[in-house]
């Protein structure tokens, strides 16, 4: 712990010109301080919780030499960390991550690399680590002792001593006595990223990005291989821009869209509505739980058939904020590689001088938001510790009355600062276990028979939907009110639906959500059109007047010809849908091509059709290429 702490501190000296202030620097330290502890925990955990039972044993010489050859292979293995950590950061500019494991698969050139570039590096490191090797040795001669005489009685005390063990490692491996225990997210604090990774060690760093990678699946290996020429050639197509826009071999979907918007350019709210699907939402077909959605729908641009791109929530930030495609890994939000310099809108308007934001009830570091957020454009995160005097707070934080009377704190403060903004508010009330204020009037009137087919389980989240309908209702009036509303669109949009399930290999169904823009500039319109979460970022853009450089490939529905096709990732299944004929790839299998009757929400096996099949090949591809190959971005790798 020492160690860790001294090396991290001379760490943040040498890098002192990226730290704002000694704040700064004091929340790298006590940050820090739990990541360190919590990778003690781990290297511990094993050997304290069989000390009690295998010490005072006639075992007990072994067990001492196996605790001193453990701890030494502790200590040497965090001492090699540390010292290939400065040379790491000035070639990467960050801790040993995955980069440090990754190209393990490519020994021949790894080791010429190292060898023709790194040579006095490697030589200096390893000179270092076998120096300290004979003190450490008897260091932990002194941390193991061997000279306790056999005692086969003290059961109880063993049971004692090995139930306290099981407390202090578990607390301090965990971390936190929060909902989710520590991880780089939860210590991030700098929209820096080497700042943030100076928080972690660099045992730590490399051991959770390990731990990611089992969540980055190939695609390839699940539903076949593609040319990437050709797959490049197939996106390319169905984004509907022009070919002569894509002008970036490096960057192969990298293209200049101009804003259908001529006029000063506008400020963005994003409002993401938790589990919300248009099976509760009566303008879109569902049951009447919306009156406020329905109300925004006769007012504004809304969407009569919006599918989502996933079932969770990271799925739905992913696809809103970045605009990428479904992949059957993780969201990009939580995987490594796109941690920087990945593709989001708040990157792009924060080019253009814009404020980007991001407002939550709830803790940011959940699913590892804050750690995407602040490495990939966004400068200001506020979340529960941050809400002021919250009236009702649930298991998820701050209720989404609390929620908006923030953001309309903060959407005051930054219009009234004078400069461009753009906002992201994602709400969480109509989240299990359903918390919600108690006196909020509900819009429905249940029938025996919708009794009957509803659980309590469900009314409870029918609840919850007509409260966070009930509290966006709420915001929007008073927003209309303030000085920030003339020059602001905003969106509502759902992340997912509250559950896909079925016995569809996709429950299309499922995917639908409500999504309506405000202040588009268009007339109140139900837009008829299939439109995917893809599409919206591109869409924003273009009715806010930023004309962009971007990776994206959805379409701009300001376009009358636009669009009329949506993906969707169903754990290992992938869904691409033109008009309403849908085409379903599974791992290992040929692809199947269905007929889906929106009315009665049935999918009915068609012929193959192989020019769609082939199209959906090439989108479910698509995203691993461009992780792998750091192509979603503006820059590049």
């Amino acid at each position: 712990m020492l160690f860790l702490t001294l090396v991290r501190t001379g760490l943040a000296i040498w890098q002192l010109d990226r730290f704002n202030d000694l704040n700064s620097i004091w929340s790298l330290i006590t940050n820090g301080f739990r990541i360190d502890l919590s990778s003690v925990g781990y290297l511990c955990a094993i050997p304290a919780l069989l000390h009690p039972w295998v010490s005072k044993t006639r075992f007990q010489e072994y067990w001492s030499l196996v605790l001193r050859i453990w701890f030494l292979i502790c200590f040497m293995g965090i001492l090699f960390f540390e010292l290939a950590t400065p040379a790491f950061i000035n070639e990467y500019g960050f801790r040993p991550n995955r980069l440090f494991i990754e190209y393990l698969a490519y020994p021949d050139e790894v080791s010429k690399m190292l060898v023709n570039g790194h040579l006095i590096t490697i030589l200096i490191v390893f000179a270092l680590l076998l120096f300290p090797v004979k003190k450490i040795w008897q260091f932990t001669d002194h941390v193991v002792s061997n000279k306790v005489k056999e005692d086969n009685a003290a059961i109880g005390s063993r049971l004692v001593s090995c139930l306290m063990l099981f407390v202090i490692i578990a607390l301090s491996a965990r971390g936190t006595l929060g909902h989710r225990p520590i991880n780089p997210a939860l210590v991030y604090f700098s929209t820096d990223p080497l700042v943030n990774s100076l928080t972690l060690n660099s045992t730590y760093s490399v051991a959770y990005a390990l731990n990611q990678f089992g969540d980055e699946k190939n695609a390839a290996k699940l539903y076949g291989k593609m040319e990437d020429d050709r797959v490049i050639e197939l996106v390319r197509q169905e984004s509907k821009q022009p070919l002569d826009s894509f002008k970036n071999d490096n960057l192969p979907t990298l293209s200049k869209r101009s804003p259908s918007f001529k006029g000063q350019p506008k400020n963005l709210v994003i409002i993401l509505e938790e589990s919300l699907g248009a099976q509760y939402v009566s303008s879109l077909g569902g049951i009447p739980l919306t009156p406020e959605i329905d109300k925004l729908n006769q007012e504004g641009w809304a969407f009569k058939r919006l599918y989502a791109t996933g079932t969770r929530s990271v799925r739905g930030i992913e696809a809103v904020i970045t605009g990428f495609t479904p992949t059957p890994s993780r969201a990009v939000v939580k995987l490594d590689k796109s941690q920087k310099d990945f593709f989001t809108i708040a990157s792009l308007l924060k080019e253009n001088g814009y404020e980007t934001q991001f407002i939550y009830g709830g803790e940011s570091h959940f699913d590892n938001m804050k750690s995407f957020f602040l490495g990939n454009g966004f400068t200001d995160i506020v979340d529960f510790n941050d809400i002021e005097n919250p009236q009702f707070v649930a298991s998820w934080g701050a209720s989404d009355g609390d929620l908006f009377n923030q953001a309309d704190i903060e959407l005051t403060k930054l219009h009234n600062e004078g400069k461009p903004f753009f906002s992201f508010i994602f709400t969480s009330s109509n989240h299990d276990p359903f918390e919600i204020p108690d006196g909020i009037v509900t819009s429905i009137q249940y029938s025996d028979k919708q009794l009957t087919k509803y659980d309590d389980k469900e009314l409870l989240r029918h609840k919850a939907i007509q409260y966070a309908d009930y509290a966006l209702g709420q915001f929007i009036a008073k927003a209309k009110m303030q000085a920030y509303w003339e020059n602001t669109i905003f969106l509502v949009v759902a992340d997912h639906d509250a559950r896909a399930m079925g016995k569809d290999l996709v429950p299309i169904n499922n995917f639908h959500i409500p999504g309506v823009i405000l202040n588009s500039g268009k007339e109140p319109t139900l837009d008829q059109r299939i439109v995917s979460q893809i599409d919206l970022a591109p869409t924003l853009l273009s009715l806010m007047g930023i004309e962009n450089i971007s990776p994206m490939l959805g379409q701009d529905l300001t376009v009358p010809t636009a669009s009329n096709r949506a993906m969707m990732q169903y754990a290992e299944n992938f869904a691409y849908m033109v008009n309403d004929e849908v085409t379903i790839l599974q791992p290992s299998k040929a692809p199947l091509n269905f007929q889906y009757n929106y009315e009665l929400n049935t999918l009915s096996p068609i012929d193959v059709n192989h020019d769609t099949s082939e199209i959906a090949l090439a989108h479910v591809l698509w995203g691993s290429l461009a992780y792998k190959n750091y192509w979603y971005s503006q820059q590049g790798k």
